[in-house]
C-alpha cells in the first residue's frame, strides 16, 4: 500500500492535534488528583472527563461546522448532518478516577450520505486515539492506513490462538448481566494470556499495531470504537460480532483481530454459547 504521511491526513491529522491538547488536559488533572462524580451505580464521571468533551466539542465546531457530534457525556449536535464524529474524551474513565495509568482520548469520524437508512451504519472516514501518558497518537483514514506517531502499523501475524495475547473489558455496572467472565476463563486456558486494561479504545489500537492478536467486549457504545474499528481495518484486521456476522456501529459487543485467529475465536464463542467443549473448572487443591 502506497500510504500518505499520517501529516497529510485530511481529517485525521487537524483531529489529531484536538486529541493531542484534550489529553494534556487529562494529563493536569492526572497530575495534580481527580475529582470525580457518579453518573450511574457505579459508573464514575470526572470533572477532566466534562472539560476534555469541551474542548473537543468547540474545537470541532470551529474546524468541521457542518458536522455533528457523539459525545460520550452527552453531547448530540447536528445528528442530521452527513457527518458525524464519535468522541470519548477519557476513555478509561475508572482506571484515570484510581490513578491507573491506562486511559487515552478517542475520536472517530462516519460519513452517513443522504439516504442512508437509520439502522445502516455510514462509512467509517477517519480515527485518532491519543494516549498522553505515553504520547502515543494512533490515526487511521479510510483506504489511507493506519499509523502509530507518523509510522505505518499493522496487525500481528500470530496464526493461532494458541500463540496469541488477547484482551477484553467488563461493563462498569451490572456485571452480573455479562456472561464474559465465562469466556475469559476459557480465551485464558486456550491462549498466552488475556489482558484486561480497561480501555476499550485503547485495546483496539492495540489489535491495530500488534501488541495484541485479538480483543473481545460487550456492553460498548459508539463513542468506544468507532475510532478503533477503523484503525483495525486500516492496520489490516478484521472486526465482526462474535457470530462472525458484520460489525455495526450500534451494536454492544465487537470481536476484533488480527484475522489470522478470528476464526477460532469465532469457533470458541459458538461452542461456548451452545455448551460444548469447554474446559472443565478444577478443583482447589487442599494442603
Amino acid at each position: 500500500m502506497n500510504r500518505p504521511a499520517a501529516e497529510d491526513l485530511e481529517y485525521a491529522a487537524p483531529a489529531a492535534e484536538m486529541a493531542r491538547q484534550a489529553g494534556a488536559l487529562l494529563r493536569r488533572h492526572y497530575e495534580h488528583g481527580v475529582k470525580t462524580e457518579y453518573k450511574g451505580d457505579v459508573d464514575l464521571v470526572t470533572v477532566a472527563d466534562r472539560e476534555s468533551e469541551k474542548f473537543l466539542v468547540e474545537s470541532l465546531r470551529s474546524q468541521w461546522p457542518q458536522h455533528g457530534i457523539v459525545g460520550e457525556e452527552g453531547t448530540r449536535d447536528q445528528m442530521d448532518h452527513a457527518w458525524r464524529w464519535y468522541i470519548d474524551p477519557l476513555d478509561g474513565t475508572t482506571n484515570f478516577a484510581h490513578g491507573f495509568p491506562v486511559f487515552c482520548v478517542s475520536m472517530g469520524l462516519e460519513h452517513r450520505p443522504p439516504g442512508t437508512p437509520a439502522e445502516a451504519d455510514g462509512a467509517l472516514i477517519a480515527a485518532v486515539i491519543y494516549d498522553p501518558l505515553r504520547d502515543e497518537m494512533f490515526t487511521a483514514e479510510r483506504g489511507r492506513g493506519a499509523y502509530l506517531n507518523g509510522s505505518p502499523i499493522d496487525v500481528s501475524p500470530t496464526a493461532t490462538l494458541a500463540e496469541s495475547l488477547v484482551a477484553t473489558g467488563f461493563p462498569s455496572r451490572k456485571r452480573h448481566d455479562t456472561p464474559n467472565v465465562h469466556f475469559y476463563h476459557e480465551f485464558t486456558l486456550r491462549s498466552h494470556g488475556v489482558r484486561r486494561a480497561g480501555s476499550a479504545a485503547l485495546d483496539l489500537a492495540y489489535v491495530a499495531c500488534g501488541r495484541i492478536d485479538g480483543y473481545w467486549e460487550f456492553r460498548l457504545n459508539p463513542w468506544d470504537t468507532a475510532a478503533g474499528v477503523l484503525l483495525v481495518r486500516e492496520a489490516g484486521g478484521r472486526v465482526t460480532y462474535m457470530d462472525d456476522s458484520p460489525f455495526h456501529l450500534a451494536s454492544a459487543e465487537v470481536l476484533a483481530t488480527n484475522g489470522h485467529i478470528h476464526a477460532e475465536m469465532v469457533t470458541l464463542f459458538r461452542n461456548m454459547v451452545a455448551g460444548v467443549d469447554l474446559e472443565p473448572i478444577p478443583r482447589p487443591q487442599r494442603a
